[in-house]
């Protein structure tokens, strides 16, 4: 991993379309942006600040969220959400996220990830078939 600095940022942007609905993914019966959506957006975010820092092999794994949705998003709204890298200590990088909507924030929180060489936590992952 090359080095990342801090205040790193990128965002994420997705249609908040009939396949992420809380109504459709299962978190909630109301068609309106579902909380497990708005995370996945968040950790794409987070993805897309360190990818250009990731080594041939490398990845990221995401290990921590605390994460709060405080407005809903209908149907045919699009989500943004940017993540910013405010700590990194050896491979393990912090960023604050936020997402929002046209009519502002809809959410906000901590996510950490880890990077890892693929091929090896692959291994290790599919070594539990063995246990």
């Amino acid at each position: 991993m090359k080095e990342i600095a801090l205040g790193t940022r990128a965002e994420a942007v997705a249609d908040v379309d009939e396949s992420r609905l809380a109504s459709t993914v299962g978190s909630g019966s109301l068609p309106v942006f579902a909380t497990p959506m708005m995370v996945a957006l968040m950790e794409q975010a987070a993805c897309a600040a360190i990818e250009p820092a990731l080594e041939a092999g490398e990845t990221s794994v995401g290990t921590a969220l605390n994460i709060l949705h405080t407005a809903a998003t209908p149907k045919g709204m699009e989500a943004r959400a940017v993540a910013e890298v405010t700590e990194v200590n050896g491979r393990e990088l912090t960023f604050h996220v936020v997402a929002y909507d046209r009519c502002g924030k809809i959410g906000e929180g901590m996510h950490k990830r880890v990077v890892v060489h693929a091929d090896r936590f692959m291994e290790k992952t599919n070594a539990k078939h063995t246990k």
